[in-house]
């Protein structure tokens, strides 16, 4: 007869496994993948639209826009200057931060430079943005926390291709933290950043300046510790490097789970979604409907209309219950990634519905992702068969391989 083991032991081994491991590493891979590449499919798309909403000279200019940032304090590299040079660059390094952030080259640093890039334009025009742009923001803050290179990355693969030989200079890493740093000098000397030390940041009593030179530290401190201290000092950044990476992890489910609670407990008090005839109106509106045929046809079904305004409550109300059971998890996830299809087939929202679908990845089985992975990489070999038998294989954590809440 099995007995459980002692609250102390419990204890015990839940921090060990929250400090001794970064868990979700192919939840959070998909997360760095997907969201890098909706940020950059829609700066491409609204390439030739950028003037309009993000320039110095579209209809939210640069001075309404420089007063309302004085106010709220918002963080965006775009009011350094108003200069139509400065903003193709900016734009510019959003689009390439974004590209090499969904690659993984170089995960730590490009996190920080892409959630530039983010904040940059959806702060410089704040009332072009939709949901799916919040969750966008929100997540480029949380992925600077997450070790998020681990699997299907440039990093990893690099890894794996160095592993057993011992530690070169990396004067590429050298090379890029020195131009970040010196980058940033600049543009706190010689433009006016607006940067405050310890207050108006992304932390309380901690301002922009505070927080991105710290991090340019952290990065030069992990650096040397890697080179320099393999043992003990190493040990130790690893330690609180999984702490922040699962409490990041931790942060990205909870605010799904309130995404979605939120988003239902408000409907439930709607009276068209009480009465089931919610989703009938905006099938009706020409800005939301890109295909009008098949969304009159769709409103014309009172019976499915009902359906689907009650079942969008229920899923979304039901989700943040079910992750105590794993199977009814996974269905209303497929469920809820099926809705968002939906929304972005029917309303033209693809991508709201796409960046949501990359937040709800965070509850993904591990062996799904597992097998997925596998399968593209079967499929990318059938492709490139040469370049296959050149790639070294990639080493997936143990981590991996156990159960966890996301998988």
């Amino acid at each position: 007869m099995s007995t459980s083991l002692p609250l102390g032991a419990r204890l015990s081994r839940g921090i060990d496994r929250v400090t001794g491991a970064a868990l979700g590493a192919h939840q959070t891979a998909v997360i760095r993948i997907g969201l890098s590449f909706t940020w950059l499919v829609f700066l491409l798309r609204e390439w030739p639209n950028r003037h309009e909403m993000y320039g110095p000279d579209g209809p939210w200019s640069w001075e309404m826009a420089r007063r309302l940032t004085a106010d709220n304090h918002a963080f965006t590299a775009l009011l350094w200057s108003d200069g139509g040079l400065w903003f193709e660059a900016v734009y510019a390094f959003a689009v390439v931060t974004a590209a090499l952030l969904a690659l993984g080259w170089r995960t730590r640093t490009m996190t920080v430079l892409s959630m530039v890039g983010v904040l940059s334009l959806q702060n410089r025009s704040v009332f072009l943005g939709d949901g799916g742009d919040n969750v966008i923001h929100l997540m480029a803050l949380y992925l600077i926390l997450m070790r998020c290179g681990r699997v299907w990355s440039l990093d990893a693969r690099r890894a794996a291709k160095r592993a057993g030989q011992p530690a070169g200079p990396d004067l590429t890493g050298i090379v890029l933290w020195a131009c970040c740093g010196a980058a940033l000098a600049a543009a706190m000397v010689l433009g006016d950043t607006r940067m405050s030390w310890t207050e108006h940041g992304p932390l309380p009593g901690i301002g922009w300046a505070t927080a991105l030179w710290a991090l340019w530290l952290v990065q030069g401190l992990w650096w040397l510790a890697k080179r320099y201290g393999p043992g003990e000092p190493r040990a130790v950044l690893d330690v609180l490097a999984n702490l922040l990476h699962n409490a990041g992890l931790l942060v990205i489910m909870a605010e799904v789970c309130l995404i979605y609670a939120t988003a239902g407990w408000y409907k439930i008090q709607g009276s068209r979604w009480q009465d089931g005839t919610a989703l009938y109106y905006p099938l009706h509106l020409d800005y939301f409907s890109p295909w009008p045929e098949l969304s009159h046809a769709l409103a014309g079904s009172g019976l499915l209309v009902l359906l689907l305004s009650y079942g969008t409550v229920a899923v979304q109300v039901a989700f943040p219950f079910t992750l105590l059971n794993r199977r009814v998890k996974n269905v209303l996830l497929a469920v809820m990634m099926l809705e968002h299809l939906g929304i972005a087939l029917l309303l033209g929202l693809p991508f709201f519905s796409l960046a949501m679908i990359v937040a709800d990845a965070v509850f993904l089985p591990t062996s799904f992702l597992r097998r997925l992975g596998a399968a593209v990489g079967r499929a990318r070999d059938r492709l490139l068969p040469a370049r296959a038998q050149q790639l070294p294989v990639q080493r997936e954590s143990d981590e991996a391989a156990t159960r966890t809440l996301v998988g």
